[in-house]
């Protein structure tokens, strides 16, 4: 953690929503002028695409049917925990660009399935915003965790967060339901013990619950939408959280613990906006003071 360069990170398994979460704190910072700098976890990746479809053969091959991109060893976590490290020390850092399809590609000018150059990040910025799979780990060897000052969990329950990853796939990766499925169940072991350790670290979690029939995620043949859906909202800490205001703000809300408060699906934006706000603005105006002092 650091004063004068302060860190966001946003952890969530794949098809949670953590890009649309990504996007309402840009809308943050572009309204705050603020200027941060990001990366993403896709970057920290151990291997390329080949690599890694080489690497899982490899794995199948022994018996492992465990190994994905959910794992600790399936990505340099070392070096996302060293990015965290040089810029809470000196507000510079290194990234890269994992490419996955033909538009990244004609921007990046790197094949899909394929990283972009190293690049330093960081000059200028007031903090720096992590959105990804790995931005909460804590184990006996990385404590990424530690290193952040302000950690986001998005969390559907899992039904949800398996509909929104096939139907994701389906419709941009051109998977089948099959494909997804197979990728859903070589993750599992990863997603309990690597994934899901990550939301007791974090300090507020968004998990969306659908109040729709959600019973069969690989034959629902679309999203719950945010009408048909609620959202809790879990504060790890919710000392100087004003309750009152945030229940009289959001139409439709309520608390259902001393430390969570429940909103209608659609308020979810406004609720981010609410919440995060008022924390970004005191960990930015700490970092612009301590560097001023």
């Amino acid at each position: 953690m650091s004063v004068k360069h302060p860190i966001i990170s946003v952890a969530g398994a794949s098809g949670a929503g953590t890009s649309t979460v990504k996007h309402t704190f840009e809308q943050i910072f572009r309204r705050e002028e603020i200027a941060a700098a990001s990366i993403e976890g896709d970057a920290y990746h151990r291997y390329d695409r080949a690599e890694m479809k080489a690497e899982l053969a490899r794995r199948l091959d022994r018996g492992d049917l465990t190994f994905s991109h959910f794992s600790v060893e399936a990505n340099d976590l070392h070096e996302l925990e060293n990015t965290f490290r040089q810029y809470g020390e000196s507000g510079r850092g290194r990234t890269r660009h994992y490419v996955h399809n033909q538009e990244e590609s004609d921007r990046y000018g790197v094949p899909p399935g394929h990283f972009t150059d190293w690049v330093d990040v960081g000059e200028g910025s007031d903090l720096l915003f992590y959105e990804g799979l790995h931005g909460a780990v804590k184990t006996p060897e990385i404590d990424i965790a530690g290193k952040a000052d302000l950690k986001i969990g998005v969390v559907p329950v899992i039904n949800l967060e398996w509909i929104q990853k096939i139907h994701r796939d389906r419709a941009s990766r051109g998977y089948s339901t099959e494909a997804v499925t197979d990728t859903i169940l070589r993750r599992m072991h990863a997603y309990v013990h690597v994934i899901c350790p990550q939301f007791t670290e974090t300090d507020v979690n968004f998990q969306r619950v659908p109040v729709v029939d959600t019973s069969n995620p690989f034959v629902a043949r679309w999203i719950p939408t945010a009408g048909e859906s609620l959202v809790v909202i879990r504060f790890k800490d919710p000392r100087g959280i004003d309750f009152s205001y945030l229940v009289s703000m959001i139409l439709g809300s309520w608390m259902s613990r001393a430390n969570s408060i429940v909103i209608p699906g659609d308020k979810l934006d406004l609720a981010m906006q609410l919440i995060l706000t008022p924390m970004i603005i005191r960990l930015v105006e700490r970092g612009r003071r301590a560097k001023t002092a």
